[in-house]
C-alpha cells in the first residue's frame, strides 16, 4: 500500500490529506481562528465542584468552562494506602475533598470543545514525542499493541527499563552518553509508540531525555495570579501530522507553501530524518487538492448518501447521541439470487464504512444497519471484512457482534470535531432538523392564524406575508378554502409574496 500526504496551507487554515493508493482516507483541518487545543497543558482554576456528578468545571481561559471528571483526577498518595499497608482497592475520596472553588490545578485537554460542551480535561498528563509518550504520574512501561513482533517488543521494553534504572551498559559508546536525568526517569512511565519499531537505543534515549527536560520545565512553572495559564502547547497541525502518521511506505509528502515547506523540512531533519528526503515543494499551477481530487471527496463526505460501486448506497446520519449508518442495495440487482446480492452489498459497505468513519472523523456510538442475511458464513465473512478494514484506523475502535436484527454496535474514539461540524453549521431555515414544513402545512397554519387574529381583534382587512411558493398555493389549489374562510370571518384577505421569507415564515398583519 502506497501512502501520500498532501499539505495545503493558506493564511486562514492548514489542511492535511492522507491518501492510500491514491484514495483520500483522512482529512485534517485546522483554522487559525479556531485552533484545536487537544494536548495543551494549562494551570487552570476550579470554578465549580459538582458532588452529585463527581466532577468539576475548570477555567482554562476558553469561552466555555472545561469539564474534569473524578476518574481523571490525580489522586494523592494517601488515597492508595490504608496506613502503611497497600490497599487491595484504591480508596477514592469524594471530589470535594480533593478540589474546591478557586484551587489552581495542572490539567491537560483530552477532547476539544464539541458543540455546546466545553473541553474535557484530565490531570493524568501525557506528552508525546516521535517514539515515546511520557507519563509522569506512573512508572509503567508499555509498548504499542501495533508492534506485533514479540522479540521487538521485549527489546524496546528492555531498552527503556535499562535507561530508567540508570544502566551504563553502553557508556563506552560516545553517542549514547546523553544526560538522561535518571533520577527522574526512574519515576516516570513511558509508552513506546509504533514508530519506534526497529529504531536504535540512541534514538530512543534521546527522545526520553527530551521529554524529561520538557516535563521538568512544565512542572516547575511558577504559580500565576491569573485564573488560567497555558503552560504547554502541542505542535501545529502540519508538524503534528508528520509526527503521528506512521507508515513505512510513505512515498511522498507534498506541500504547496514555500514557508511551510522550509519549516517542516527543518523539523523532519531534526526529529524524523527518514522523512526529510520525501518532502517536496509543490509548485504546480493547479491547486494541490484539485490535482488529486481531494476537494471533490471532501464535498462528497458532507452528503448523507454515499454511493457504492455496485449500485447500492449508504445513508449516514450524525446526531447528538450517535451516528447511524443504513446499508441499502439500491440499484444493485446481482447476478444470482437475493442472498448473494445482499452479501456482496454488505461486503462492499463494510469496506466503505471504515473509510467514511476515518474521512468524516466520526466518533462516539455508531450503529451500523446492515441488510439482513440468512447464511451464518456470510455474516462471519462480513464481520471479518469490517474488522480488517478498521485495522487501518488510527483511532481506537470497539465492535460488537452482529445482532439478530442485522445491527452492529461500535464505538470510535472521539477527540476532535467531526468534519461536518468543522465545515458546516445548523441550517437556519430548518434549525438543524434537516427538513422543513411543506407549503400545504404552512397554508393550514396561516388559516388557523387568520381565525385566531379575527376573533381577537377588529380589523378592516388582513394582509398575509409569506414566501412565493406558499402564496401561489393559497391563491391556486387552496383558493376555494380561502374563499370560504374569508366569507366566514367577514374580512377581506390580501396576500403579498416576500422573496426573503423562507417556506416556514409568514406574518398576518391587521390593517
Amino acid at each position: 500500500m502506497s501512502v501520500e500526504i498532501l499539505i495545503n496551507v493558506t493564511p486562514q487554515e492548514s489542511r492535511v490529506a492522507l491518501l492510500e493508493n491514491g484514495i483520500l482516507q483522512e482529512i485534517m483541518i485546522e483554522r487559525n481562528s479556531n485552533q484545536g487545543i487537544v494536548g495543551n497543558i494549562y494551570k487552570g482554576k476550579v470554578c465549580r465542584v459538582l458532588p452529585g456528578m463527581e466532577a468539576a468545571f475548570i477555567d482554562i481561559g476558553q469561552e466555555k468552562a472545561a469539564f474534569l471528571h473524578a476518574s481523571d483526577l490525580r489522586l494523592p498518595a494517601s488515597a492508595m494506602f490504608n496506613g502503611d499497608t497497600p490497599s487491595e482497592e484504591i480508596i477514592i475520596p469524594p471530589i470535594t475533598k480533593l478540589l474546591h472553588a478557586g484551587k489552581q490545578v495542572l490539567v491537560q485537554v483530552i477532547k476539544d470543545p464539541l458543540g455546546t460542551k466545553g473541553a474535557r480535561l484530565t490531570m493524568h498528563v501525557t506528552i508525546p514525542s516521535r517514539y515515546v509518550v511520557l507519563m509522569p504520574d506512573t512508572d509503567t512501561v508499555g509498548v504499542s499493541s501495533k508492534i506485533e513482533d514479540d522479540e521487538e517488543r521485549e527489546r524496546l521494553k528492555a531498552i527503556v527499563h535499562s535507561m530508567r534504572g540508570g544502566s551504563s551498559e553502553s557508556t563506552d559508546d560516545a553517542q549514547t552518553e546523553i544526560n538522561l536525568n535518571t533520577d527522574n526517569a526512574s519515576k516516570f512511565g513511558y509508552i513506546v509508540r509504533t514508530a519506534a519499531e526497529g529504531i536504535s537505543k540512541e534514538a530512543l534515549k534521546a527522545d526520553i531525555a527530551f521529554l524529561n527536560k520538557l516535563w521538568m520545565k512544565i512542572s516547575d512553572a511558577p504559580p500565576s495570579s491569573a485564573d488560567s495559564d497555558l503552560i504547554y502547547s502541542d505542535l501545529p497541525l502540519v508538524q503534528r501530522a508528520l509526527r503521528d502518521i506512521v507508515a513505512e511506505d510513505i512515498e511522498s509528502i507534498k506541500v504547496d507553501s514555500k514557508e511551510t515547506y522550509a519549516n517542516i523540512h527543518e523539523f523532519s531533519k531534526e526529529f524524523i530524518p527518514e522523512l526529510s528526503e520525501k518532502i517536496e515543494h509543490y509548485t504546480g499551477e493547479r491547486p494541490i487538492f484539485d490535482m488529486h481530487s481531494v476537494e471533490d471527496e471532501i464535498q462528497k463526505s458532507l452528503k448523507r448518501k454515499v454511493q457504492l460501486k455496485s449500485g447500492g448506497y449508504l445513508i449516514i446520519d450524525q446526531t447528538e447521541a450517535m451516528t447511524t449508518v443504513d446499508v441499502n442495495t439500491g440499484g444493485f440487482v446481482g447476478n444470482r439470487n437475493l442472498e448473494e446480492t445482499i452479501f456482496k452489498t454488505n461486503l462492499e459497505a463494510a469496506q466503505t464504512l471504515a473509510r467514511q468513519l476515518r474521512l468524516r472523523n466520526l466518533g462516539g456510538i455508531i450503529i451500523l444497519d446492515f441488510i439482513d442475511m440468512q447464511q451464518d458464513d456470510h455474516k462471519e465473512q462480513m464481520m471479518t471484512a469490517l474488522l480488517k478494514a478498521l485495522e487501518h484506523d488510527h483511532a481506537k475502535t470497539s465492535v460488537t457482534e452482529l445482532s439478530s436484527l442485522g445491527l452492529v454496535e461500535m464505538t470510535r474514539k472521539r477527540t476532535r470535531e467531526s468534519l461536518e461540524h468543522v465545515l458546516c453549521e445548523s441550517c437556519s431555515t430548518c434549525e438543524g432538523r434537516g427538513y422543513i414544513k411543506t407549503a400545504t402545512t404552512v397554508c393550514y397554519e396561516i388559516f388557523r392564524e387568520i381565525l385566531r387574529e379575527s376573533r381577537q381583534f377588529d380589523a378592516r382587512e388582513l394582509l398575509v406575508l409569506a414566501s412565493l411558493d406558499v402564496t401561489d398555493l393559497l391563491l391556486d389549489e387552496e383558493s376555494d378554502s380561502l374563499a370560504e374562510l374569508q366569507e366566514f370571518i367577514g374580512v377581506p384577505i390580501r396576500f403579498q409574496a416576500e422573496s426573503l421569507y423562507t417556506q416556514e415564515q409568514f406574518d398576518v398583519v391587521l390593517l
